[in-house]
């Protein structure tokens, strides 16, 4: 079938906190590729979006696309057809984002985003009836790729085997079990003993994840496209209450004291991955692989679909004529 080109635009901004531009984004750089084929993925734990997935496949297919379509699926399902996939399209809310960005970032296939759930935070695409509408946008030479920083983490038993891995989005949270008392987690960064923290959980973020949970906890809002790592206790006792912003590079560690007395979890983008025992070690670094979304909206969208959700709609001031 024939494709549609398309320039997809990589952009680039100034690191705030840094103060140099992320590795890994150029100025004024074009990627063109070919829009041959494309996966449409339904949410399959929901499924309501599954005939809006069908529908989406459907007028692709009527485009002269190729296509395919899963509306229920794991990761292992999709992954012999991500390779040679020129784009992904997600149904669902934020969740479904995370899931099919993790998945297609190991092929570097970028995703767009159709919300069908609550915030829709990093969807793009605000509801299924703007569906046609923005097909003939996304068939147009005017969308472009957003690149955002993915973490990799790992928990290792004491004598260093790996019991757990993978890549995050946006967060990976150590917090305690059932029981109720305050978790014990010593911190070293780059080797180096940091702190201990006393608190409910520990959130280690990405700026993707600075708007998710770590927001809840009184953290920094970070443009997405900075390439940091943000570190925010949950409801600390008697230790560093204040959130840590750290350059890439660096290496988080975080051991599970043997004292702590609880049963802690290990948390990637919302879901529990294993069981932490006393002494275990969690290291979390810059993944070597970034999420892409498709972005149909101003490079600015950012700052305004976060203020439309922190705050009541503020008209914006009137230009003087």
């Amino acid at each position: 079938m024939k494709g549609h080109k398309w320039g997809w635009r990589i952009s680039a901004a100034i690191g705030i906190v840094i103060g140099v531009i992320p590795s890994g984004y150029h100025l004024r750089k074009r990627e063109t590729m070919d829009l041959h084929t494309i996966g449409v993925l339904a949410h399959p734990n929901r499924p309501a979006t599954a005939p809006v997935a069908e529908h989406i496949a459907g007028t692709l297919t009527a485009r002269g696309l190729t296509v395919w379509c899963e509306t229920t699926w794991t990761d292992a399902d999709i992954a012999e057809q991500l390779p040679g996939t020129s784009l992904v399209i997600a149904i669902g809310g934020d969740g479904a984002m995370l899931r099919a960005a993790r998945a297609a970032a190991l092929y570097n296939v970028p995703v767009l985003g159709v919300n069908m759930g609550y915030l829709g935070f990093l969807t793009e695409i605000a509801a299924p009836a703007d569906w046609d509408s923005a097909l003939e946008v996304l068939l147009s030479d005017v969308g472009w790729i957003e690149r955002r920083m993915m973490i990799h983490v790992e928990a290792r038993h004491p004598d260093g085997t790996i019991h757990a891995a993978s890549d995050a989005l946006n967060d990976v949270v150590i917090s305690r079990g059932n029981i109720t008392r305050m978790i014990r987690l010593p911190m070293y960064i780059d080797g180096h003993w940091t702190t201990t923290y006393h608190a409910d959980a520990l959130i280690i973020a990405t700026a993707t994840g600075s708007t998710a949970y770590a927001l809840a906890c009184g953290g920094p809002i970070l443009p997405p496209e900075l390439e940091n790592v943000l570190v925010v206790p949950v409801a600390p006792h008697l230790s560093l209450d204040r959130p840590i912003v750290l350059p890439a590079a660096l290496t988080v560690r975080v051991q599970v004291d043997a004292d702590s007395g609880t049963d802690p979890i290990l948390a990637v983008d919302g879901v529990p991955i294993c069981k932490l025992q006393p002494n275990d070690e969690i290291f979390v670094q810059a993944s070597s692989h970034a999420a892409r979304f498709v972005r149909l909206r101003d490079r600015n969208y950012f700052y305004r679909s976060l203020l439309d959700r922190l705050e009541p709609r503020v008209d914006p001031p009137k230009e003087n004529s």
